[in-house]
């Protein structure tokens, strides 16, 4: 598990959940039929959407008789996940060592990491300033 209790994402959930990030709210045929030219059974569907609203990816409200399905987490957040799981398991840890891997294998450029890191910067410095303006006006953080 991660860090967040969730169990990381198989190949096919992974691909449900970009159906749903994409969709927003889905029935079970909606997901059967953007998978296609897989052909899944409709029973293997619900086991998928299933097990996601187990692992806290997903919940789903009751339409009639329909289940619609929405995201419990934003794909973002997910993909910071799998990249702390990368570096967990071959970087020790390290973002310097993924991110002077990805450098390495040019996958990006010294350039593109100083624009990112005067962002982070730049957002650092926002954050502080709006914390100080709440503060002086006697809100809390």
């Amino acid at each position: 598990m991660n860090g967040t209790g969730r169990k990381p994402l198989g190949p096919l959930e992974h691909a449900v959940m970009q159906i749903i990030w994409d969709k927003g709210s889905v029935t079970g045929e909606d997901v059967r039929t953007a998978l296609q030219p897989e052909d899944h059974k409709e029973s293997t569907i619900r086991t998928i959407l299933r097990r996601l609203e187990e692992k806290g990816y997903l919940e789903h409200t009751v339409e009639g008789r329909t289940f619609l399905y929405r995201a419990l987490v934003n794909r973002h957040s997910v993909a910071s996940r799998q990249v702390r799981g990368i570096m967990d398991r071959f970087c020790r840890g390290s973002i310097e060592n993924l991110l002077v891997g990805m450098v390495d294998d040019q996958m990006i450029t010294p350039e593109k990491l100083k624009e990112l890191a005067d962002r982070i910067s730049q957002r650092e410095v926002s954050e502080k300033e709006t914390a100080r303006r709440r503060k002086q006006r006697g809100l809390s953080p």
